[in-house]
C-alpha cells in the first residue's frame, strides 16, 4: 500500500472506533430504559426546547439570506407548516416540507 493511502486508512480506522463504541453502548444501554422515567422525561423536554430556540432563532432573528424574507412570510410559512403536520397525523417531514414550500414559493412570488 502506498504511503498517500495511510492518513486516509487512519481517519477511517479512528472515525469507526471513536462514533462505533457510542453506537453500540446506546443500544446495549437503550434496550433497558424505561421510556416514562423522570430522566427520558426531561431528556425529551430538553431536546425539545433546544429545538423550539433554533426554530425561535431562524424565524425572529435569520442570518444570511434568510434575513433577507420579511418576518411575515416567515411566520406564514412556520404556521402553514404547523397546520400540514397536525393534518398529516404529526408526521415532522411533511411539516418540515410543506414549511419549506411555502417559505421558498412565498419569497419567490413576493420578491421583486
Amino acid at each position: 500500500m502506498s504511503a498517500e493511502a495511510w492518513p486516509y486508512i487512519f481517519i477511517l480506522i479512528a472515525g469507526t472506533l471513536a462514533t462505533d463504541i457510542w453506537r453500540w453502548l446506546g443500544v446495549l444501554v437503550g434496550a433497558r430504559l424505561v421510556e416514562d422515567s423522570d430522566l427520558l422525561l426531561w431528556v425529551k423536554a430538553v431536546a425539545t426546547a433546544l429545538v423550539a430556540g433554533v426554530i425561535g432563532n431562524l424565524i425572529f432573528a435569520p442570518t444570511g439570506a434568510l434575513a433577507m424574507v420579511p418576518l411575515a412570510i416567515r411566520l406564514g410559512a412556520a404556521g402553514f407548516g404547523y397546520v400540514a403536520f397536525f393534518l398529516a397525523r404529526k408526521k415532522i417531514l411533511i411539516g418540515v416540507l410543506a414549511a419549506e414550500a411555502a417559505l421558498i414559493g412565498a419569497s419567490y412570488a413576493f420578491a421583486g
